[in-house]
């Protein structure tokens, strides 16, 4: 793989600082998002205003468009800046304030209309998934800059392994919190302790080390984001493929937001028992992170991107069929697997695709133009659950998964040396 980024002149000191600080950062967000996870925290909450799994499905979804849509919106501005971190540091208050406000409103809970309520825990979630995007390609450029290439799979491995490895015990901590205390208390206490673990993340980014570098584009360049876009659509076939994969794991990993309201509503298991279930998930990335990272960083993350599809297909296939408690802790490994290639290996090869000042493009384009895909996904699992049940839901996404192997695997075959 080709380095796109080689304005970075870091030293080899300030390469390993910055490793160990935004390592910890990944840590102490993880630890926050296990406290409030999207996938069994905050949709346990919001089951107790409404009953709809459309809305409840919602959740995650809003998450990642929040994080995906606004990206391509900022290519330009990262393109022209001298240094990524004043931008990476204005934009990511507004991704960990609103877990702040998500406790108060957990306090006042019992005072308030369920509609209103309700209404207010989606604007919340529409900011902190909002915040996440506008921070998102600047984050990624900083930390294309300041991570060498070929550090770049075990660097994301190594984080996101950190922030699973904390999230994994707070998520425990979070099942446990919410078995033992009676509402309004249970729930704001999760999200205090979410607010401030993201406060001590905060200060770890901060600390990022940065120098100057040149930017892609001059103030005055008339270069423009959509030539870019258009260039690139109809040029590059390996990237078109790439975010076809990308959607189609987005409408797979939809299934994941429904497992812990199935587990409680559908096999009756506790929400002390859906902590463990959470943590095995998150804990099971742990492990995974940092093998897939190496393993693609030797390999090439394209087969990376094939064994997350092949355990998304096995994850939804168990689901599907099994009903044994016991079961659903393989469930839930597995979809952790599949989500640590949804998330990092698909970031690690986003990052390669493009020159210096292609690349917050190329970034940008990653995620906002599957955005709508993610969106739709909840929307149509939802559906799926009304007319015909969770189960069928599951073995569905079987399916869908099969369909991103397929495709991974002609990745595979068509890989060049150069490409990630």
């Amino acid at each position: 793989m080709t380095d796109p980024n080689p304005q970075s002149s870091n030293s080899s000191s300030d390469v390993l600082f910055n490793t160990v600080v935004n390592i910890m950062d990944g840590a102490f967000f993880g630890s926050a998002i296990g406290f409030a996870s999207f996938i069994t925290i905050i949709p346990l909450f919001v089951s107790q205003l409404t009953d709809s799994p459309i809305l409840i499905g919602l959740i995650p979804a809003i998450h990642s468009v929040g994080w995906q849509l606004p990206q391509l919106l900022t290519a330009g501005r990262v393109r022209r800046l001298t240094r990524y971190k004043p931008m990476v540091l204005a934009m990511t208050i507004h991704e960990r304030l609103p877990f702040a406000a998500l406790a108060l409103l957990a306090w006042l809970l019992p005072g308030l209309e369920r509609t209103t309520a309700l209404l207010l825990v989606f604007v919340l979630l529409i900011w902190q998934g909002l915040g996440g995007g506008w921070t998102a390609t600047v984050w990624q450029s900083m930390i294309a800059k300041i991570i060498p290439i070929s550090w770049r799979g075990g660097f994301f491995g190594a984080q996101s392994s950190a922030a699973n490895l904390l999230g994994s015990v707070t998520a425990v901590v979070a099942g446990q919190i919410l078995e033992r205390y009676e509402s309004p208390f249970d729930f704001t206490l999760c999200f205090i302790l979410a607010g401030a673990s993201l406060g001590l993340s905060f200060v770890f980014l901060a600390s990022t080390r940065e120098q100057e570098h040149t930017p892609a584009l001059s103030e005055g360049s008339q270069t423009r984001v959509r030539d870019d876009v258009r260039r690139i659509l109809s040029t590059d076939s390996v990237f078109l493929r790439f975010l076809l994969v990308r959607m189609i794991f987005q409408l797979g990993m939809a299934a994941f937001s429904f497992y812990a309201v199935f587990a409680v509503g559908e096999l009756g298991a506790s929400a002390g028992l859906v902590g463990w279930l959470t943590g095995v998930l998150i804990f099971g990335q742990v492990i995974v992170n940092p093998l897939l990272g190496t393993l693609g960083d030797r390999k090439g993350h394209r087969l990376v991107l094939l064994l997350g599809a092949l355990a998304g297909f096995l994850s939804c296939a168990l689901a599907g069929w099994l009903t044994s408690i016991p079961a659903w802790f393989a469930i839930f490994m597995l979809a952790g697997i599949a989500s640590v290639v949804g998330w990092t290996t698909t970031m690690v090869i986003s990052l390669g695709f493009g020159t210096a000042a292609e690349q917050a493009t190329y970034i940008g384009m990653s995620n906002t133009l599957i955005a709508p895909v993610t969106l739709v996904a909840p929307f149509l699992a939802g559906w799926c659950i009304n007319a015909f049940g969770y189960t069928t839901m599951f073995r569905a996404s079987t399916l869908v998964f099969l369909a991103a192997a397929v495709l991974s695997l002609s990745m595979l075959r068509l890989q060049p040396a150069a490409r990630p």
